[in-house]
């Protein structure tokens, strides 16, 4: 058996079958994820229901990777619901609760994580069961067996499982992280199946084009000397933009410092990063108003200092002669992928440059860290009581 065009016995001696098995196996895993998702939308949509009758807001939430898919969520909600929705870290609500939660609100809770077992991930929900009025949470996650799965809370809860395949064993995040972000839009795509079930399709085409045929491009990219990398994206595709950041930064065990950064933000200050070290990744939007700006932002990059190489990740080919390379996704131009649902397919190419820059760099990939420094559960986090709720009716 081959992942990534390198052997299972090959990647089994690299510390690097985990995680090769894991990119390889999510386009199979998102159509798994999406019919477990149906087969539960009756019970979902009826929690949901109840939640959109007495919420008065939607928060995101998760740690480190799975805070990030609120980044690229929180759009789609607010466009879909019509209530005010942001995408807040357990890592912030625990240091700062009363900063997302009082008395007065009743919010709709969506927490994602992976194990479930990271400190924050039920401190928060115990914040905001204390601190709200009332709460509604919908879990999503990865592990059945988690703490997060088996939270109790005095407010309705409805937990979603993703299949066992999601929960990854490796230490960076990629099936979890792209399975729980697809749980996400079919939340807020919950009435909409058939569009649900055009999208799968196209994303699950998108990713199996890129593995089939990009490997040796992306390959090549990861081998070249770059010691710094910034990724570039805007709306959705900023989720994408900062968890492939991490990715990369993860998997070369910090070897390689990642910035992510928007298209129009990345003017404010963030471009003075760029150095003759440095990769450029940017995921295009296959929206033509907001290309506008991120060819615009392209252009630019003509002024200031050179760039060691320039990458674009985009589903139909872009006109630019700035890219040195491009990955281009799209199977039908006659058929797009929704703005929404892009941010699924376009985060491969990040886990492939991580994985493939880690292997370069002589690392792990399923344990890059060679001091310990980080890990696949996060340890050490002490859980303070909060002193501004003690006296706060429970």
């Amino acid at each position: 058996m081959t992942y990534l065009n390198y052997p299972e016995s090959v990647l089994l001696e690299k510390g690097a079958l985990d995680t090769a098995r894991e990119v390889t196996e999510q386009p199979g895993l998102w159509r798994r994820t999406a019919d477990k998702f149906f087969r539960e939308s009756g019970a979902i949509g009826h929690f949901l229901e109840m939640a959109g009758r007495e919420s008065d807001g939607i928060l995101l939430t998760g740690a480190g990777t799975s805070a990030f898919i609120g980044l690229s969520l929180q759009g789609s909600l607010f466009r879909q619901t019509h209530k005010i929705t942001r995408a807040v870290a357990t890592t912030d609500i625990v240091s700062h609760p009363h900063y997302y939660f009082n008395e007065g609100q009743a919010p709709l809770i969506i927490s994602f994580a992976r194990s479930g077992n990271s400190p924050e991930s039920c401190a928060a929900l115990e914040l905001a069961d204390r601190l709200c009025k009332k709460c509604y949470h919908l879990i999503i996650t990865c592990n059945a067996e988690g703490t997060l799965a088996n939270y109790q809370s005095p407010n309705p809860v409805y937990v979603f499982i993703l299949p066992p395949e999601a929960n990854d064993k490796s230490l960076a995040m990629t099936g979890s992280y792209s399975c729980m972000l697809l749980s996400g839009l079919l939340v807020a795509y919950i009435d909409q199946r058939e569009f649900c079930q055009t999208q799968i399709r196209l994303i699950i085409a998108a990713a199996e084009k890129m593995l089939a045929e990009d490997l040796k491009t992306i390959r090549q990219i990861a081998e070249l000397n770059f010691q710094r990398a910034v990724f570039l994206g805007s709306g959705p595709l900023f989720g994408t933009a900062t968890e492939a950041a991490l990715k990369v930064q993860e998997l070369t065990d910090g070897q390689v410092i990642c910035k992510a950064e928007s298209y129009l933000g990345f003017r404010h200050g963030p471009k003075a990063v760029i150095d003759e070290t440095t990769l450029i990744v940017y995921f295009f939007s296959n929206n033509d108003y907001v290309q506008q700006y991120e060819q615009d932002l392209l252009h630019a990059m003509k002024i200031g200092n050179k760039t060691l190489f320039q990458l674009g990740v985009s589903e139909q080919r872009i006109g630019a002669k700035e890219l040195q390379e491009q990955i281009v996704m799209g199977v039908d131009a006659s058929e797009m992928i929704a703005e929404d649902f892009l941010p699924v397919c376009s985060i491969i190419p990040g886990q492939l440059l991580g994985f493939f820059k880690s292997l370069h760099s002589g690392l792990r990939p399923d344990n890059p860290s060679i001091s310990g420094a980080i890990s696949r559960v996060v340890e050490g986090v002490n859980i303070y009581p909060d002193p501004g709720s003690l006296n706060i009716k429970k």
